[in-house]
């Protein structure tokens, strides 16, 4: 492999300028056929994409469970290997970015919202006991003999949590920004998913093969963020509720996600360096601070002491929790509803979060790499979701009226995940400006989380299409930006977010296929490399 083999497909002259004129027409094409026909039909296409989902999850459980473990042992063992000392390009390169930035635009671009809509919502979800759901709760917990609500149960409860957000997730983004670190940067071809598949067929990565692979990964993306904006301006629009009593309608939703596109657009086209890398750092800063108040503001011993409890018995059972099968109509519809839902989400994420990681890597060891994106990033969520879930548990289990009355976990019952996370800051906070204050911290922070999620996102995008270009044209930054955010706001007014997400976690299936193919094309040029 070297820069001599590669084949420039994208167009020299004319309005497709700098990217793949065939990759270009048929992503938008599809993407505008997808939203067409859900707001056509918003109830059909829900149910069509309802029941693939149903089968990939009742029949296909199994193959997205041993996908994602064998995504972690990969990575576990090119740490440990001989291979852990070769560098991410030419052998005197060096790393673009520090390593406190790198690690901030690599935690903003892979969990970003995730860390406060579900901070809350996930623990107290695994906490309860009622089977609100129609199935039961914390399976988990519930073979442990931890069914009643208390402390043993509340341990089990941030285990799972910690489980879903862990080491097992973030191995599919780490393997593939590796693959395309590795082969885009030492290897010279483009940064794009088709290059790990070139030990296995060659220049055939440049036809109608490499072209579809890629498409994979732009349709993740841009149904990835669109779903993700319409969460998270439900959240924002929950906390401009909270702090002037607007109204949390579509209206607003809309609003926001206008605003939410336009700045993420701006941060995209001042590039990396700047834009992007200026606001994850600016996010870090801000969750430090906001962590920082739950941890003082809550029962600080016994949040430490929760916290160390928890991931000792996360850490002591991650292997045997990431084989773990359901037994029974219960457990599976438990397993199908988070586990299977959240491999097939960070499947799904995996080929524009593991090129964004990619883009920033360039210079680093194999092994810092991917310690450096599987070991940090879970030590935070570890820390965060304990710490604010934490909060929430105590809240609950030391309720005034009871076990269980403290008003979040009826929130989680009926569904209000959004409102999870201002309840809690309200009962805790004790006075109503620092409340105030700490909500209106998180709304921010939520913004921003998107505002980063989305412009990696859209980097992404437009780097795919333009054939592994680490600077793409603006313009086309500008046009997926933009476009990306009408494509949610469309399907917010139309009822359709559902429906996209439950396509974007259908999408996952030939996405794992892929990354298996990757890992033996990744292990084959690694085995051959001098």
């Amino acid at each position: 492999m070297n820069s001599g083999r590669r084949r420039r497909t994208t167009a020299q002259t004319g309005l497709w300028k700098g990217l793949n004129p065939g990759m270009a027409v048929a992503a938008k094409g599809v993407v505008l056929v997808f939203v067409l026909a859900t707001v056509w039909d918003v109830d059909a296409a829900g149910a069509v994409f309802g029941r693939v989902r149903a089968w990939i999850e009742g029949t296909l459980d199994w193959f997205y469970v041993l996908t994602v473990c064998a995504t972690l042992f990969t990575c576990l063992f090119l740490a440990c290997s001989r291979f852990g000392g070769i560098r991410l390009g030419d052998e005197d390169s060096s790393p673009e970015f520090s390593r406190f930035s790198w690690l901030a635009m690599l935690f903003s671009a892979g969990i970003g919202i995730g860390v406060l809509f579900f901070s809350i919502a996930e623990p107290i979800f695994y906490l309860d006991n009622s089977r609100a759901a129609g199935y039961p709760n914390n399976p988990i917990a519930d073979l442990a003999g931890a069914e009643a609500l208390d402390e043993r149960r509340a341990v089990h409860a941030m285990r799972v949590t910690y489980f879903h957000w862990g080491v097992h997730g973030w191995s599919a983004y780490v393997l593939v920004g590796l693959c395309l670190a590795y082969f885009g940067f030492r290897k010279k071809l483009p940064l794009t998913l088709r290059s790990a598949l070139y030990p296995l067929i060659g220049n055939r990565i440049y036809g109608p093969v490499g072209d579809l692979v890629d498409l994979l990964a732009v349709f993740g993306g841009v149904f990835g963020i669109a779903t993700s904006l319409g969460l998270g301006a439900s959240q924002m629009a929950t906390g401009l509720d909270v702090l002037l009593g607007v109204d949390p309608g579509l209206v607003t939703q809309v609003a926001l996600i206008a605003v939410i596109s336009l700045a993420a657009t701006l941060s995209v086209v001042s590039g990396v360096k700047r834009g992007i890398r200026r606001l994850s750092e600016w996010n870090i800063g801000l969750s430090m601070v906001l962590l920082g108040c739950f941890l003082v503001l809550g029962p600080f011993t016994w949040l430490v002491s929760f916290v160390a409890t928890s991931a000792g018995e996360y850490l002591w059972r991650a292997v045997p929790m990431g084989f773990w099968i359901a037994d029974g109509p219960g457990q599976a519809a438990w397993q199908n509803a988070w586990t299977i839902f959240y491999w097939g989400w960070w499947i799904s994420w995996a080929p524009f979060v593991g090129t964004f990681i990619a883009r920033i890597s360039r210079g680093r060891t194999l092994r810092e790499f991917i310690l450096g994106v599987l070991i940090v990033p879970t030590g935070l969520a570890l820390v965060w979701f304990g710490i604010f879930g934490g909060n929430a548990i105590h809240l609950e289990l030391n309720a005034p009226g009871g076990v269980g009355t403290a008003g979040i976990m009826e929130l989680v019952r009926g569904g209000n995940y959004e409102a999870a996370l201002y309840a809690t800051i309200d009962r805790m906070s004790g006075t109503a400006w620092l409340a105030w204050a700490m909500s209106a911290m998180a709304t921010v922070l939520v913004a921003t989380w998107f505002v980063t999620s989305s412009d990696s996102g859209t980097l992404v995008i437009t780097t795919f299409l333009s054939m592994g270009d680490p600077h793409p044209p603006r313009r086309f930054r500008i046009v997926w930006g933009l476009g990306v955010g009408a494509v949610a706001a469309v399907l917010l007014l139309a009822d359709g977010l559902q429906a996209l997400q439950t396509a974007a976690i259908a999408a996952a299936l030939p996405v794992s296929i892929v990354l298996l193919f990757m890992i033996a094309g990744l292990l084959k040029s690694l085995a051959r490399d001098p």
